[in-house]
């Protein structure tokens, strides 16, 4: 069994000012998301299904085809829109924000069939990172309720030129995790690093602490469980027009209910992303310095 890899690519990249997730960065035009496919080959999954947006799907998988990897991992597409919901639901009046993570997760229920981990499009998780996933999930192959996650620390993933949303993690003894709540409006002010609460007032946050970078890990049922949450999500946001439903909500809601097991992976991998357009010319750095390090060749596909 090989797992497969989900990557969240439905983003319109509204900080950053366009399609982000198409962005070349690499010496020859290549993305982030291809380092991330590159990186799960040779952590041994064998399958990547990109979950992305109608108004720009045609452009976006001419350039990301199967072909493009050189046929070394099978490619598949599925679409996220605000009007995919369940029977007997409608998008409210007035909603234009895009349901959340664990929304774009959903629609990829009929394309996965093994364990899978599931990433952002925008986001640089390291070689590692996918080589302590992948051999995780690949111990799950049949079994049920028991997922993973890698964790990183907060300080290594702020960006410098404005706020980030982050999973603000606590784990038990045993290495599961306990909680995850979405924080918002992170940021380093005066050398203090931040957080807006649900009052909308700054609250300190230890710059050490453990957050999720939505690198998680599941097995299929997760897919049953997310129609049932997503329901419920549904019936009690029917005021609310900006309400997500991220991935930390569903698995908060499951550990909580003391139905799943979630581990959280230690793994000494760097983490960089492209929240704003700002960040683009220290990822381009990054990536050149791996490459010169030999992590990664010159010209990523040939």
């Amino acid at each position: 069994m090989k797992p497969t890899l989900l990557i969240l690519a439905a983003g319109m990249g509204s900080r950053y000012g366009s399609l982000k997730q198409m962005d070349g960065i690499g010496p020859n035009k290549e993305a982030i998301l291809d380092y991330s496919v590159y990186d799960a080959i040779r952590a041994g999954f064998g399958k990547v299904v990109f979950v992305i947006r109608h108004s720009f799907g045609k452009e976006f998988q001419e350039v990301f085809s199967k072909e493009r990897f050189g046929g070394k991992i099978d490619v598949d597409y599925v679409f996220q829109e605000l009007d995919y919901l369940p029977a007997g639901y409608t998008v409210p009046e007035g909603r234009e924000k895009p349901w959340g993570t664990n929304h774009a997760l959903m629609m990829a229920a009929k394309a996965i069939d093994t364990p899978f981990a599931v990433i952002n499009a925008d986001d640089f998780y390291g070689a590692e990172a996918y080589q302590v996933l992948g051999d995780y999930l690949k111990t799950l192959d049949g079994q049920k309720n028991r997922y993973c996650m890698v964790g990183y620390l907060l300080k290594n993933t702020l960006s410098e030129f404005g706020s980030v949303s982050r999973g603000v993690c606590t784990a038990d003894e045993n290495g599961n995790l306990k909680s995850i709540v979405e924080r918002t409006h992170i940021e380093r002010v005066n050398g203090v690093v931040e957080f807006k609460d649900e009052n909308g007032v700054m609250q300190p946050i230890d710059e050490n602490t453990l957050v999720s970078m939505n690198m998680f890990g599941f097995t299929p049922d997760y897919f049953a469980y997310s129609d049932d949450y997503f329901k419920a999500f549904l019936d009690e946001n029917k005021t609310n027009l900006k309400a997500e439903f991220f991935i930390p909500l569903v698995t908060n809601n499951l550990i909580n209910s003391g139905k799943v097991t979630l581990k959280v992976l230690s793994s000494t991998a760097a983490w960089f992303g492209v929240t704003y357009k700002e960040d683009r010319p220290d990822v381009e750095r990054k990536i050149n310095a791996l490459i010169a390090a030999g992590v990664y060749p010159q010209k990523l596909w040939k």
